[in-house]
Formats: structure tokens, C-alpha cells, sequence
């Protein structure tokens, strides 16, 4: 896995996010109804400083709520005819390095489990919509999760094993691509590696959420920063013994640490995703552009 950090390094960052999505439709739209996940959520490690969203044309009626699982949820409704809609969030933030429990991350994975009374828990233990726990995804698991081998080993070994496993290529897979499909196929992107690490944990009777966000990347030696090149991420957390939660990234072999931004969790992308909606219009076809850039300050 790779190493999260030297003592040396900072551990703790202050970026500015900007995603940008631009959609564009062959005819006008008479109407839209948009929601999703843009805003970072307030958390022990981070601190949202502040959030803006705009969106183009300016809609007729905007609210904010928060769902059950504590994600800010955004609602917008367009009612000007449009050609193009472009919805652009700007968030200022301040990550820390999450403190890890050594002592419960030691403890066998076993005594993460739990029994019916913990809603929480059974919230994000069961199958969901885009993660299936098959006979085949236990299989895959059972490697890593050993009898009695300590609840950090177990999710450090998943996590490298679908790092050196699964090929990362963008395209390959769609949005509703299952779980058995991502087994199969053995490629995918972030989304698929996320779901494939709940499913697993899941499988064995870990709770895991799917979490969405950014991940700041460092350019080569010697190049400048790219504006643009940064994207929505999606990694996962699974619950260790005493109740905390560990959060891993299969697509990078590591654990979560400043350089991600957190925005939403839930059972799976299904639950949060940065943008859906509805439009009214006689147009034959439309592109989606997205842009995201966290830099750092």
C-alpha cells in the first residue's frame, strides 16, 4: 500500500473546488429539475469554510436538505428556455490527516461485526443497488479476511489486492455496471473499485459505505499543476471494531488522508451522486462536459 504520509509532510491542506458541469442540448428546454451532491460535508477532519453554487440560467426557485445520511442535498429548478445549463460549485476547505484507532484497527475484523439492534450499521451491511454480494464476491474476499487476522491487515491486503487485480480504465464500464460484471471484466474506474471494496467488506459482515469526493493530485517532478486534470472521486469506508470507520482507496492502493475531500457518503452511488435531473424539450441530443480542480492554497 502506498505510504500516506512522512512525518515530515503536511497534515494538513487548505484547498478551493471547483466542479463545473456544462450540459448542451440540440434543441431548447423548456424546463429543469436538477439535485445532487456537491457541497463537502462538516466532519471531525474537515471544515467546510465556504460553498457557493451557481447555476445558468438562474433558476426559478433553489433549496438545500439534508438526507438521512447527513449529506447536504441540493435542488434547483430552471423554468427560462435554455440551450445550455451550467452548474458550477465552489467550496473552500481545510482537510486533516484522520486520526486512525490503532489500538481497534488491531483488534480481529470479527469484532466489527454486528447484530440487528445497530441500525447504522445494518443501514450499510446489506446488499444496495449497485452492490451485489454474490457467491463469487465472498470468494474474492475470503483471502483477505482470514480468521482472526487483525481488521487493518484484512482491509490493507483487499485493498492492495484490487489495486494488483483490476485494471483502471477510463470508459470501460458505465454507470450501472454490477459488481459481477467489474469481477469479470477485471477493469473499471473509482466507482467500480468502490463498490467492489463495500461488496467485499459486506460480504463478510462488515458494514461499508460508498463515498464520494475529490482527491487532490500531485503533478510530475517538475511540472506545473494542471488546471482541470483533478476529478470526482469515490473510495470506501468500512466500520472496524468500536464503531470507527476506516476509509480506503482501492483505485490508488491507499488510505484516505488530506488530499481527500469528502462530499457525500451513502450505500452506493446511487445515493450520491454530484448531479441528476429531469428536463422538458424536444431535443434529439445533448453532451455533458465535466470539469473539476481542487487546488491547493
Amino acid at each position: 500500500m502506498t505510504d500516506i504520509g512522512r512525518a515530515d509532510e503536511p497534515v494538513t491542506r487548505r484547498y478551493r473546488i471547483e466542479h463545473r458541469t456544462a450540459y448542451r442540448y440540440s434543441d431548447s428546454v423548456s424546463a429543469s429539475y436538477g439535485r445532487g451532491y456537491l457541497r463537502p460535508r462538516v466532519l471531525p477532519w474537515q471544515d467546510l469554510q465556504s460553498h457557493t453554487l451557481v447555476i445558468e440560467p438562474a433558476p426559478s426557485d433553489a433549496a438545500e436538505s439534508t438526507d438521512v445520511y447527513g449529506n447536504v442535498d441540493s435542488y434547483f429548478h430552471v423554468t427560462k428556455s435554455h440551450t445550455e445549463l451550467v452548474v458550477t460549485g465552489v467550496s473552500m476547505v481545510v482537510v486533516r490527516r484522520p486520526e486512525i484507532d490503532v489500538v481497534a484497527a488491531e483488534r480481529p475484523w470479527e469484532d466489527a461485526r454486528i447484530g440487528e439492534v445497530d441500525a447504522e450499521g445494518m443501514e450499510f451491511l446489506l446488499a444496495s443497488p449497485y452492490v451485489q454480494i454474490t457467491e463469487e464476491v465472498r470468494e474474492y474476499a475470503a483471502s483477505s479476511f482470514r480468521p482472526g487476522r487483525p481488521a487493518m491487515d484484512a482491509l490493507v491486503d483487499l485493498v492492495r489486492r484490487i489495486h494488483a487485480d483490476f485494471k483502471y480504465s477510463s470508459g470501460s464500464t458505465k454507470v450501472g455496471t454490477s459488481v459481477p460484471e467489474i469481477l469479470t471484466k477485471r477493469s473499471g474506474v473509482c466507482q467500480d473499485f468502490a463498490h467492489l471494496m463495500v461488496a467485499c467488506a459486506r460480504s463478510h459482515g462488515l458494514p461499508a459505505r460508498y463515498v464520494s469526493g475529490y482527491l487532490a493530485t500531485n503533478p510530475p517532478p517538475g511540472r506545473e499543476r494542471m488546471v482541470g486534470v483533478d476529478a470526482s472521486h469515490a473510495w470506501a469506508a468500512v466500520r472496524v471494531p468500536g464503531g470507527h470507520w476506516l476509509a480506503l482507496d482501492p483505485t490508488n492502493d491507499q488510505l484516505a488522508d488530506e488530499r481527500y475531500t469528502t462530499v457525500a457518503w451513502g450505500r452506493d452511488y446511487g445515493d450520491v451522486p454530484p448531479l441528476r435531473g429531469v428536463i422538458f424539450t424536444d431535443a434529439e441530443t445533448s453532451t455533458m462536459k465535466v470539469a473539476v480542480d481542487v487546488a491547493p492554497l
